[in-house]
């Protein structure tokens, strides 16, 4: 029996034994840790930065894009609100958001352990389903991810986290901590702060929240994209009622409070434009770069955009451009500022821009180059010009009626857009002229100098082509488009002005009166009649062959605009024409667009130049003195030297010369007095402009 009681003992003892010192194996090791986790606290205090660093850690960089009017139309890149210290947050947005996020904030070192523990509990219970720990971060903890780590989820940087966490809490306040919070947590829809939150969502600073609009912001912090108000705004009610909930629980309101909490009573903000406007932004962005020099400020950027003009410019290009197509639209105020800008039927969709970067030809918009520079060149709109078949090196063109209309003037040429004609002046002024003229208008793509160029077979841009047209209505003052006024930080630092340049003069005014008085023409009685909008228009149709691009270019009131329509794959369109839907969106936009705008009459009586008038009477009548009666030399069409017959020689010429000079200056006829009136006969200004021709022609391209 005793031993038998000895070998039972004997485990037991060594049972104990191996307890006692398992015991004091976890102790030394629980003592280690805590000691190695205090040095990692110490060391990571040392290594904090102060308060004020933390404040002002980057965020990266916020622009916000204002409209004309000063609306905010899109905000680019996280949006940092006001900083506002802790006695500035209104209580229940911090009781809303300890409730929600960290019941026990002001109880815990930073981390804490009751939290980790039903952390882990569900972790067990949900094991195997891939799923992470949830609850157990602090707000001390998602203060440290936020400003020191990042959220990947891995057990070092929850361990890191901890420690930071422990440490924020021995050097900063619990006032401090919830600063920094708020200041600093992301909301969604790029707010970080409760400030951008609350001027976001509600369209007011943070400082006037009241309980309903703290539950909202507060609930958005668990899922951000999920319970955007702007996203779904019922779903940011039903977990605004969730926050209420917590703040009863937790004693931070009355059970009346919650019942008086008129959730569905928040009047949100509303969402700035995203569609159509964001084409223009996009445009006028990446200009910042060449503007100015502060890649780490926030950025306030006004820009010209309309948006009673942009929304009207939508909605006249989604009304006209025939099913299957593609429509683009840019409108420029008289010193070039972009009023509205469409680069396509849908953002969303497709954020190719249209107006900016495609290049398409033009058609026979193409020829107010032609005629600019043929009236550079001494051409008037009153000019007889005469269309009949013309072949040029092979190349034949065809009017759009397959008719000629014989002998007209350049003004009803261009009014129904004659191919003949154009042709023919392409080969008077030289086709190299016609694309300097382009050139010298704004048009950036490359020129081809075929004699097929005068009916627009280049590609061009919209905004190209709008910009010349801008610049004749402008009487021949260069147009630059641009689409930023100002840009100033977000303490209103100015850092960027525009300012006007009209220094560049492109074309004489008599040249630019001349070519609105065609542009006029063709949409009073010409191929553009359906841009008509009650009010002088000046303008130009244009139509590419196969119907594959409708263009139609036109100003009034200073407000100009170029329409373009055609597939994104070049192929024909069928009635598709510079004349009907093109210009159709033109008036029903620019009906808007200058509604409110007094109306303006052309300037388009051309004064001609002295070089052109030729007002000295030998021009016109008598013969020319080439020198010889001052006993000067003659000189051929090339300037060089003709040789003058001696007197009494045998030519007949010289002889005929010398009997000229014999003549008495009482026998010449006396010319009539070179007034107004004499002018106005020898131009032939004294017929009624309006006048057409007996053949007249019918619409061309």
């Amino acid at each position: 029996m005793a031993g038998s009681s000895k070998s039972k003992s004997a485990p037991r003892g060594r049972v104990k034994t191996w307890a006692v010192r398992g015991l004091k194996i976890g102790l030394a090791a629980a003592v280690a840790g805590l000691l190695a986790v205090v040095v990692a606290v110490v060391i990571a205090m040392q290594s904090l930065p102060d308060y004020n660093s933390l404040k002002s850690s980057p965020n990266g960089q916020m622009i916000r894009v204002h409209a004309a009017d000063g609306s905010v139309i899109v905000s680019l890149g996280p949006s940092f609100g006001q900083w506002l210290s802790y006695d500035q947050i209104p209580q229940v947005m911090v009781d809303a958001m300890v409730s929600t996020e960290d019941r026990r904030f002001y109880l815990h070192p930073g981390v804490d352990p009751i939290g980790m523990a039903r952390a882990a509990w569900v972790a067990v219970e949900r094991r195997g389903q891939g799923r992470r720990w949830q609850g157990a971060s602090t707000i001390t903890q998602q203060v440290t991810r936020n400003i020191f780590l990042n959220n990947s989820y891995s057990f070092g940087r929850k361990l890191r986290e901890m420690v930071l966490a422990l440490a924020l809490e021995r050097k900063f306040s619990k006032r401090q901590i919830l600063e920094l919070y708020l200041n600093k947590v992301y909301f969604g829809g790029g707010a970080y702060g409760i400030d951008a939150a609350s001027r976001k969502f509600f369209g007011h600073p943070a400082t006037s929240l009241d309980l309903p609009e703290a539950a909202i912001i507060a609930g958005l912090v668990k899922a951000p994209s999920s319970y955007s108000p702007t996203a779904d705004a019922e779903a940011a009610v039903g977990r605004a009622g969730v926050v209420l909930d917590l703040m009863q629980e937790n004693g931070a309101i009355s059970a009346s409070e919650h019942a008086n909490a008129n959730l569905a009573g928040v009047r949100m903000a509303p969402e700035p434009p995203q569609n159509s406007v964001r084409y223009f932004t996009d445009w006028a962005l990446p200009q910042l770069d060449v503007l100015i020099d502060e890649p780490n400020e926030p950025l306030e950027v006004y820009t010209t955009i309309d948006l009673g003009m942009q929304n009207a410019a939508t909605a006249a290009i989604k009304a006209n451009v025939p099913a299957g197509t593609q429509g683009a639209l840019v409108s420029l105020d008289r010193d070039g500022a972009v009023r509205a800008m469409v680069g396509g039927l849908d953002y969303v969709t497709s954020n190719y821009n249209r107006a900016t970067t495609a290049t398409r030809q033009p058609g026979s918009a193409w020829k107010i180059f032609v005629y600019m520079a043929a009236l550079e060149a001494g051409y008037t709109p009153d000019t007889g010009v005469t269309d009949e078949p013309v072949t040029i090196n092979g190349w034949s063109p065809r009017n759009a009626n397959g008719r000629f209309a014989g002998d007209i003037d350049v003004r009803t040429a261009f009014a129904y857009s004659i191919n003949t004609i154009a042709a023919k002046l392409g080969v008077e002024v030289g086709f190299p002229t016609v694309a300097d003229m382009a050139r010298r208008f704004g048009v950036s793509t490359p020129i081809n100098t075929h004699p097929s160029m005068v009916l627009g077979t280049s590609d061009v841009r919209l905004i190209d082509m709008t910009r010349a047209a801008a610049s004749i209505a402008r009487k021949g003052i260069a147009v630059a488009p641009y689409g930023i006024t100002k840009v100033t930080t977000a303490d209103g630092r100015l850092l960027y002005q525009h300012q006007d340049d009209t220094s560049r003069v492109l074309v004489a005014p008599w040249v630019a009166a001349g070519m609105t008085d065609l542009m006029q023409t063709a949409v009073s009685t010409g191929t553009g009649k359906a841009a008509q909008i009650g009010r002088p228009v000046a303008g130009k149709t244009g139509t590419t062959t196969s119907n594959k691009d409708g263009y139609f270019l036109g100003f009034s009131s200073g407000i100009t605009t170029g329409v373009w329509m055609g597939r994104d794959d070049a192929r024909a369109v069928g009635g598709l024409q510079g004349g009907r839907a093109p210009a159709r969106a033109f008036a029903d936009y620019m009906k808007v667009a200058v509604a409110k705008r007094p109306v303006e009459q052309f300037e388009t009586e051309v004064t001609l130049p002295e070089w052109q008038l030729e007002p000295d009477d030998e021009a016109y009548y008598g013969q020319p003195d080439n020198g010889m009666q001052s006993g000067g030399m003659m000189v051929d069409e090339n300037g060089l030297p003709i040789d003058r017959a001696r007197p009494g020689g045998s030519d007949a010429e010289s002889d005929a010369d010398e009997q000229q000079m014999e003549v008495d200056p009482q026998d010449r006829p006396q010319p009539p007095k070179l007034d107004q009136q004499w002018i106005d006969n020898v131009l032939g200004r004294d017929r009624q402009r309006q006048q057409q021709p007996q053949n007249r022609p019918t619409q061309g391209q």
